[in-house]
């Protein structure tokens, strides 16, 4: 369902639009009514609707006023309903945003294809917010932010994240962490499950995707240098664990975060 509120002056021409158009039918309901912009001016910004339905003339703020006060920061839809003598004034009225407008009389058939038209842009809008959300969301992905790694309280775990952070560009097995710490494979990983919640190699897997992450963000290295760099060694491999984690590929998030 997509959110409309009408804002017209004139009580015949609003109801008149409210209960002559099947808004449910087709998709729409009718969250609220106006009589000026101002009374339209406070309702979006209540509502914040999907679509916006004004007249041009009115009385205490007009309909292009509310549009320029409101349009760019709740980002609805605007029609305009305008009549014959205001045709000028309306395509002119594009230019701050008025994505269409219904030329009085009105009919039924005109508002709802006005309506269909909007509905598209409304789709476009919403597609466009998930992209921005999701861009934002991969932009500020932290992998190790679950992780107790506040001061652990074990000696041994804080050595072998110390060694991670020195050597993590590396080839890293846990052969070389038992010879560094001079404790078996099995005991470290115990020690460290036990004080961060995860063993060795996925921590270690984590630190060099969100080592490639930062890479990324500065795009200034070819993906396949990245991948080395962070010790995670050939594209393809490199590629399997970036998507593990993040839930795309390292181009793929490339091109989201960067443009």
């Amino acid at each position: 369902m997509y959110s409309v509120v009408l804002v017209e002056d004139e009580d015949i021409i609003r109801k008149g639009i409210r209960y002559s158009v099947p808004w449910e039918e087709h998709g729409y309901v009718v969250v609220g009514e106006a009589r000026n912009g101002v009374e339209g001016k406070e309702l979006i910004q209540t509502l914040n609707p999907d679509i916006v339905i004004t007249d041009i003339e009115m009385p205490v703020m007009n309909g292009l006023e509310m549009i320029m006060e409101t349009k760019y920061q709740y980002d609805y839809v605007a029609i305009l309903l305008t009549g014959y003598s205001e045709f000028e004034y309306a395509r002119e009225a594009i230019r701050i945003g008025v994505s269409d407008y219904i030329l009085k009389p009105l009919n039924q058939e005109e508002i709802l294809e006005a309506l269909d038209r909007a509905a598209l842009e409304c789709k476009n809008i919403r597609l466009l917010r998930q992209e921005n959300q999701s861009r934002a969301e991969l932009k500020n992905l932290s992998l190790l932010s679950n992780l107790k790694l506040e001061e652990p309280d074990d000696p041994l775990v804080t050595s072998i994240l110390d060694f991670i952070t020195d050597h993590y560009s590396q080839k890293i097995t846990l052969s070389d962490l038992a010879e560094h710490v001079h404790y078996s494979e099995r005991y470290i990983n115990q020690r460290f499950q036990k004080a961060l919640g995860t063993t060795v190699i996925e921590y270690l897997n984590r630190y060099r995707i969100q080592k490639a992450i930062a890479l990324l963000q500065e795009d200034k290295l070819a993906i396949s240098e990245i991948g080395f760099l962070c010790g995670i060694g050939e594209y393809k491999y490199f590629n399997y664990v970036f998507k593990k984690y993040v839930g795309c590929s390292p181009k793929e998030y490339k091109s989201l975060v960067n443009h």
